[in-house]
């Protein structure tokens, strides 16, 4: 069965509509309508609704573009500026800083996560730059249909073990200091490869005490509100965490990025102030772009 928008909109127009008829609450119905979204998802293939959405948004695009030229651009993981308008500037919690903030603050003492899977990033600037060499491309070269995958996987990869590594080398030297001044120290996180030692690990670890602390809160007149609110949080984060990123999180696919490569090169070709421009993920120290450009912006503009 093929994927059709129209028949998307009815299923979940549908759902909605039933839903305030049953009389749920917002919080319900909010709840069963993401539920619906990602049965939607993974019915066609799609690990979550992000991805399926943007399928989605593709397919729109294709068919009311008529004549005018189109060119797409997929990036994998966008992260903060490596050069332009300066180097670490980002808007917002991206992706990854998810695992960066809980981990620097204190929140994250253990993840999930393929050793050695690949985790695929790119710069905002980079992704700008291919944008706008993409424009004068095609100026210079009409096509139709022209996808480019932006990304560092097939040329420069790096792996989760690294990305934890450059967490704690920089949050040992340079710890968060939170909003009572105090310098939140971090060590390293326990690291499973896989979801059943994972599972066991909260069951032991977390999940069996904390309903044992929400039995004794409610026998003790809740005596231990403070202490079984802080570590229902910390857990639920740490547990939406691995449901939202757990499609990559053993991910190991190198995306193709042929034409981004030979759209690099021939605009070079072309004009050697392009050379300027960051388009080769080659250029990437990933160790240096982390610790002396990412994870500062991250603190500056991003960490509350």
């Amino acid at each position: 069965m093929g994927l059709d928008i129209a028949t998307e909109q009815r299923v979940a127009e549908e759902k909605f509509k039933q839903l305030e008829e049953s009389g749920a609450s917002k919080e319900a119905i909010t709840l069963a309508m993401k539920g619906l979204g990602l049965e939607r998802a993974k019915m066609y293939g799609w690990p979550n609704v992000y991805v399926f959405t943007k399928a989605m948004g593709e397919m729109v695009i294709n068919d009311v573009k008529n004549n005018l030229p189109v060119i797409i651009i997929r990036p994998t993981i966008v992260t903060s500026t490596y050069k332009e308008p300066f180097p670490g500037w980002i808007e917002g919690l991206r992706t990854i800083d998810s695992y960066t903030v809980g981990y620097a603050t204190g929140k994250l003492t253990c993840f999930l996560a393929g050793i050695t899977a690949i985790i695929d990033l790119v710069p905002a600037d980079m992704v700008v730059n291919t944008i706008i060499m993409a424009m004068v491309a095609y100026e210079l070269q009409p096509s139709d249909k022209t996808i480019y995958h932006v990304g560092s996987s097939a040329r420069n990869s790096m792996r989760y073990i690294d990305f934890q590594r450059f967490n704690y080398q920089y949050f040992t030297k340079k710890p968060w200091i939170n909003k009572d001044g105090d310098a939140v120290k971090v060590e390293k996180v326990t690291v499973f490869n896989n979801m059943t030692s994972f599972q066991k690990y909260m069951n032991i670890r977390y999940l069996v005490f904390l309903k044992g602390l929400e039995f004794a809160n409610k026998v003790f007149c809740h005596s231990f509100q403070d202490k079984y609110i802080d570590m229902k949080k910390k857990v639920n984060f740490v547990m939406r965490l691995i449901q939202l990123y757990r499609p990559y999180l053993f991910f190991n696919t190198i995306f193709d990025d042929t034409n981004a490569e030979r759209l690099r090169m021939d605009i070079q070709k072309k004009d050697r102030e392009t050379e300027t421009f960051l388009l080769d993920p080659k250029e990437i120290n990933w160790e240096d772009y982390f610790m002396n450009i990412h994870f500062p912006g991250l603190v500056k503009y991003v960490f509350k």
